[in-house]
């Protein structure tokens, strides 16, 4: 007891709380993006993060919105983590750094690929928040398709090709895909570079 309070001596309320809530989603990103898929009740989260029960309802009110609020922070982090390499990269890059950057999060942080690309189907919590990153990622690869003039087109190979990598990272999380990691990261990108140069079907009718 006395360690405890000598820890939080001079942290406001607000920043315990705070704290407390990254915990809570560490650990629940953890289990539910275990392999197969843990246990995530309230009390194996609160076992996990160190915590009381009174301290997750401080957060969450109840396992559901605690299940989407770990969806929504790890989808956080991807979407942070594609801005940050797209922004920094040179222009011959970007579709590499993009690659990069998502199979860092994803696959060499197995837990948070699971979360984002697997717990959907398994979690009734989430439904179909599966879909929430879908137009981000279409919007980025559809960005890089400048070899395509059509609009139209243009949109409906950018879809494809994020179904594509979708079946790709959950079958690597899965070890359906078992290549390497730079083999997985040069196909991906060869999709989009390829894909890029096509100037689409001439619209009949």
């Amino acid at each position: 007891m006395g360690t405890t309070r000598r820890s939080w001596a001079g942290v406001g309320i607000e920043e315990r709380r705070r704290v407390r809530r990254e915990r809570l989603l560490t650990a629940g990103t953890d289990l539910i993006g275990a392999p197969g898929g843990a246990i995530a009740n309230v009390r194996a989260v609160c076992r996990a993060a160190e915590l009381t029960e009174r301290y997750f309802y401080e957060s969450f009110t109840d396992r559901d919105t605690f299940v989407r609020e770990v969806y929504a922070h790890v989808a956080k982090q991807a979407r942070e983590a594609l801005a940050a390499a797209v922004a920094s990269a040179p222009p011959t890059g970007v579709a590499e750094a993009a690659v990069r950057a998502f199979v860092g999060l994803a696959v060499d942080d197995p837990a948070k690929g699971r979360v984002l690309l697997l717990a959907p189907l398994r979690e009734p919590a989430l439904s179909s928040r599966g879909l929430e990153l879908a137009p981000a990622f279409v919007a980025l690869v559809e960005g890089r398709l400048t070899g395509i003039e059509d609009r139209a087109y243009r949109h409906l190979v950018a879809v494809g090709l994020v179904g594509a990598f979708t079946s790709m990272f959950m079958g690597y999380l899965e070890g359906d895909v078992t290549v390497s990691r730079e083999m997985l990261v040069a196909h991906c990108v060869s999709l989009l570079e390829h894909a890029g140069e096509a100037s689409g079907p001439v619209p009949r009718g």
